[in-house]
């Protein structure tokens, strides 16, 4: 059955549900809130279960040739210690992650929407009428005849009060200054390497690989501090922030030679927001806008890859609007409650002033890591494939031979001469 679908929100999970929408045939229609549409965000962290999705969506090899494989996510303290040593190969020796630009990922999917020059910039939704079939824009004009209105406006949605049934919507404490860096001579390059001090202080490099605008090879780097510290980090100016660096980790303090202002780095907040249904009438919520988290666990971006395939899915079973949401409600809720709850209580161990947490932390952790039963359960978590507390989402075996595949031409292609 055709439909006529309004996406609200051009961000990863709207750009993923248009494309997969407009391929079942639906006349898809997107309202973006900001003028000129792009990404927003250095860096993140492909798991298995997000690129599971995009290979389905004939997306893969795309994602290959201007990601950069990450096989291990290893953290320790300044004096060396070590923290977290995480390992794909443990779950399957064909399994990585990909770090990506979100850059790359914004081009590449706008690249697969056919209707990407008629996306509607410019438009800030603001209100949802007549049970989601009409959508009413901040100077109060109104767009309606919908089948279907998808609500996939981020953390700070405008809607998730008016669609779904609001449990917890709350702004985290802490958040992150980050920027994209040449990776130069990094000796990481196929690894996340994070370094601590205590729960206060939270240093990251991802290799994110390159994009199609630009080849050269980058890092997305985040310092993890309180929002309510923005402006004074800002005030102090970099030279007493490069110290600090330097003292903590000084063998990244090279890549930092382009930040010369603290304009260069970006402001991230982060929101923790539950809800208990997940549509109303013909509108439904997908990406952060139904589940934003913590991005400890660096899942935002597979779930709402996941999200909007799952709502395709549902929507592909015909019938009633209504049973196809419920349909998705199910299946998605399943999976991405039990990463809210670890979610919140992993934040604490990270980002907190909560001391002995971050003490129990390091002596706890890797030797977790290390068991076979908290080893495979911790691999599930990362790769996106934990469901409930004992469940697992399985791999296509397709995909995973794909994967593989695609990183061994993407080695043999560099090797070539």
């Amino acid at each position: 059955m055709r439909r006529r679908i309004a996406i609200v929100g051009y961000g990863s999970a709207g750009q993923c549900a248009a494309v997969l929408l407009a391929r079942d045939g639906h006349a898809v229609e997107v309202f973006e809130r900001v003028s000129r549409p792009g990404p927003v965000g250095a860096g993140f962290l492909l798991q298995p279960s997000g690129l599971q999705v995009l290979w389905r969506m004939g997306l893969l090899d795309a994602v290959l040739q201007h990601g950069a494989p990450v096989g291990r996510l290893f953290g320790d303290t300044p004096c060396g210690r070590a923290v977290m040593d995480m390992r794909y190969a443990g779950l399957d020796p064909r399994l990585t992650g990909i770090g990506l630009q979100r850059g790359a990922l914004f081009s590449i999917l706008a690249s697969a929407f056919d209707g990407h020059a008629d996306v509607r910039a410019g438009a800030c939704i603001a209100g949802i009428e007549d049970a989601g079939r009409t959508l009413v824009d901040a100077d109060g004009t109104r767009h309606g005849g919908f089948d279907l209105v998808v609500v996939a406006d981020g953390a700070g949605s405008l809607l998730r009060e008016q669609v779904g049934r609001v449990r917890l919507d709350q702004p985290y404490p802490w958040g992150a200054l980050w920027c994209l860096l040449p990776a130069r001579d990094w000796p990481h390059l196929r690894e996340l390497r994070q370094r601590y001090v205590s729960a206060r202080k939270m240093i990251g490099l991802l290799p994110v690989g390159t994009r199609p605008d630009d080849d050269i090879p980058r890092l997305s780097f985040f310092w993890s501090l309180p929002t309510t510290s923005f402006d004074a980090w800002q005030t102090a100016g970099l030279p007493p922030w490069k110290e600090e660096l330097h003292a903590l980790w000084p063998e990244i303090v090279p890549l930092l030679d382009a930040v010369s202002d603290p304009a260069h780095l970006a402001r991230a907040r982060y929101r923790d927001s539950v809800v208990a249904h997940w549509h109303r009438g013909h509108a439904v919520l997908i990406g952060d806008a139904a589940h934003a988290m913590s991005p400890q666990l660096g899942q935002g971006v597979n779930m709402a890859l996941m999200d909007a395939l799952a709502l395709c899915e549902a929507l592909r079973t015909g019938g009633a609007i209504e049973a196809a949401l419920d349909r998705y409600q199910r299946e998605r809720r399943r999976h991405v409650a039990i990463y809210q709850q670890w979610s919140r209580w992993l934040t604490p161990m990270f980002q907190s002033e909560r001391d002995l947490v971050a003490r129990l932390r390091d002596l706890a952790l890797l030797p977790a890591g290390r068991l076979p039963p908290g080893r495979t359960h911790m691999l599930r978590v990362l790769s996106g494939t934990q469901q409930g507390l004992f469940g697992r989402i399985a791999l296509e075996e397709a995909f995973v031979d794909a994967l593989a595949a695609g990183l061994q031409r993407r080695v043999d292609t560099r090797s070539a001469p």
